[in-house]
């Protein structure tokens, strides 16, 4: 139980706070209007829109300082600059897209490695810039606690003041330790790692730092929110760390659904949804979406302009703009989704209800809005893997979207993103290239029987969503109806758990099944020209069984030796398959002594290659802000 619960534990509390946000926010547009949304954003003024601008700006200006301090700690400070592109770019990438391959760590090894600094460096680097925000969170909620305790919601009215109060100590508690372990301790021993203590003045810094980074942007959402009685800005820090932690917690991309919910639910005492909405999509798009635009296009033009100096110099990675594509479309149709499902469970604004005189598509406008955005989630995981089929099903998903959202009689600006997607999803074929379960495997009964789900449960919903007991429902606000027919919420419960179960399931990689490193598999991989070391614990295989490695396990590590030999076609999905062995072990994969031919396939599942020492043109492909040192002790 423990194990299972290390290594699943925190995936299944984020789909519950995920699962919790989606019923809490669809509950709450319920008497919303797209009209109230927009009266409510035209009413923030040009000044508060101006203010807030600029906050954004000293906000990430506040997080170079992080990687400034950073790289003074690792014993190599960098310029204003370098931490500024370093700092600018790992913080809006792994905000917003959340996957491995653009981690703020990778992306941060990737700046750092390129201007000469070791992975020892960079790894404290990360450390510090990793540590300095749970500081100033702890410092900050500490202070929040000792003024306005009441912020807690369903303790605040029922508990003595100074029991609440009393949460402070804990936090500041902790902080305390850190400043004073700093000042008596160069090194600490926590779980078995040996963490480096930067000092007592740095220490100070970061707290102070990380305290002011937190204020100025929960400034930036206040600064955006209508005047409201009993709204303390302190009381407002409180609400913004919750709501923020939950969001780190839920491991959605930019807290996705779970920090927007937490938002209404602390400000509903305040001011109204469509107030609240308003100023959540300004503060969205300032601190999230433009900086994640220009981050990209910085990171992506670094990348083109640092490839061939990197493979001579330190490191290596694949072309930028290759390298973003599928996490950044992965993290664009997660949000189509959840916008399907927020736009579904508003009103419908009545247009185009019917067509002929019989019910159209809007009359389940919102039935099918939640069935179609749940689906696009789902295909948000299928996407992140780079599978064809997640490719093709998101565009299909995509456009009916945009279909249900024009039915219903919005305006062009609440349909028109779904198609854009679809759109651009469509000119990066090239980056879903990647065969699922259903398109590389026989029709196995493992196979067939989710594929047979998914279209009897997608044939069962359209009836289903006609019906006039569910035309105006999402599909769990009929399961949960306590006044609607038994057999029908059944039936929907049942086709929409299934139909999505299914589809994960598609989306899954087989199980895999490492053949023995005895001596049929030794022949196996001296016929493939592949690498054959003295010991191994097994042998991964390619999709058609014509290609794979040898690999060896050093938990949290598993170490695949050299490329994949065998048939060139073969090769990426054994590389791949490797990856997921490791993810359902629960540990970090890892590649020794490659070449330089597929670079591009070990950055697209997260890997960034570091030359050998001593060996020009072979490197080690690893998480190596991680692992690198590791590894090099391992040879």
């Amino acid at each position: 139980m423990i194990t299972f619960l290390k290594r699943y534990g925190a995936p299944i509390f984020g789909v519950l706070l995920l699962a919790g946000a989606i019923y809490i926010v669809q509950r709450e547009f319920r008497d919303l209007s797209v009209a109230q949304v927009q009266t409510a954003m035209a009413s923030i003024s040009w000044h508060a829109l101006l203010l807030a601008a600029g906050f954004t700006v000293v906000a990430y200006a506040v997080l170079a300082i992080y990687d400034k301090l950073g790289s003074s700690y690792s014993g190599k400070p960098a310029s204003w600059g370098r931490s500024l592109i370093a700092s600018f770019c790992g913080y809006s990438l792994a905000h917003n897209l959340g996957f491995a391959a653009v981690s703020g760590a990778a992306v941060r090894f990737r700046f750092y490695s390129a201007w000469g600094y070791t992975p020892a460096e960079i790894a404290k680097v990360i450390g510090f810039t990793s540590l300095t925000f749970g500081l100033g969170g702890m410092a900050l909620g500490g202070l929040v606690l000792l003024m306005e305790p009441e912020v807690l919601p369903w303790f605040g009215a029922n508990t003595p003041r100074w029991i609440l109060q009393a949460l402070a100590i804990p936090l500041w508690g902790l902080v305390a330790a850190y400043v004073l372990l700093s000042r008596f301790f160069r090194t600490v021993k926590i779980f078995g790692y040996e963490l480096d203590l930067p000092g007592l003045k740095m220490a100070l810094a970061q707290t102070s730092l990380a305290t002011v980074d937190v204020a100025v942007t929960a400034a930036i959402f206040y600064i955006l929110l209508p005047p409201a009685e009993g709204l303390t800005f302190v009381r407002f820090v409180g609400i913004y760390l919750a709501a923020y932690s939950l969001g780190i917690f839920a491991s959605v991309p930019g807290g996705l659904g779970v920090f927007d919910s937490a938002i209404l639910i602390g400000l509903a005492p305040y001011m109204s949804a469509a107030e609240v909405i308003g100023a959540l999509l300004v503060f969205r798009l300032y601190y999230y979406i433009v900086p994640l635009f220009i981050a990209g296009a910085i990171f992506a033009g670094f990348e083109l302009s640092q490839r061939r100096a990197i493979l001579a110099r330190f490191t290596a990675v694949s072309i930028g703009g290759q390298a973003l594509e599928a996490p950044a479309m992965a993290g664009l149709v997660a949000l189509s989704g959840a916008l399907l499902i927020f736009i579904g469970a508003l009103p419908q604004s009545g247009s185009l209800m019917t067509i002929g005189g019989s019910y159209s598509l809007a009359a389940a406008s919102q039935f099918a809005a939640s069935v179609a955005g749940s689906l696009l989630l789902v295909l948000a995981y299928g996407l992140a893997r780079r599978l064809a089929i997640g490719w093709g099903l998101a565009i299909t998903f995509l456009l009916l979207g945009g279909l249900t959202v024009w039915l219903r009689g919005e305006s062009w600006y609440a349909w028109a993103p779904f198609p854009a997607v679809a759109a651009l999803l469509a000119t990066m074929r090239g980056s879903f290239y990647r065969r699922s379960r259903l398109s590389a495997e026989p029709l196995s009964v493992e196979a067939l029987v989710p594929l047979a789900a998914v279209a009897f449960c997608g044939l069962t919903l359209a009836l289903v969503g006609h019906r006039t007991e569910v035309q105006d429902s999402s599909w769990w606000e009929v399961v949960f109806a306590a006044g609607g027919p038994h057999a029908l919420r059944f039936t929907v419960a049942l086709t929409s758990v299934l139909g999505l179960i299914g589809l994960f399931r598609l989306l899954r990689p087989a199980r895999i099944r490492p053949l023995d490193f005895d001596a049929f598999g030794r022949t196996l991989l001296a016929g493939w020209h592949a690498a054959v070391p003295p010991e191994a614990d097994g042998i991964v295989m390619g999709e058609a069984g014509r290609a794979g490695m040898a690999f060896s396990r050093h938990n949290p590590i598993w170490l695949a030796y050299g490329d994949p030999g065998g048939d060139m076609l073969d090769r990426v999905s054994a590389i791949w398959r490797f990856r997921d062995a490791c993810e359902r072990a629960g540990v970090r994969p890892a590649f020794w002594d490659v070449g330089p031919e597929w670079l591009r396939i070990y950055a697209d599942i997260g890997l960034t290659a570091v030359p050998m020492p001593d060996r020009p043109g072979r490197f080690i492909a690893c998480r190596a802000e991680q692992d690198l040192d590791r590894l090099l002790a391992l040879a």
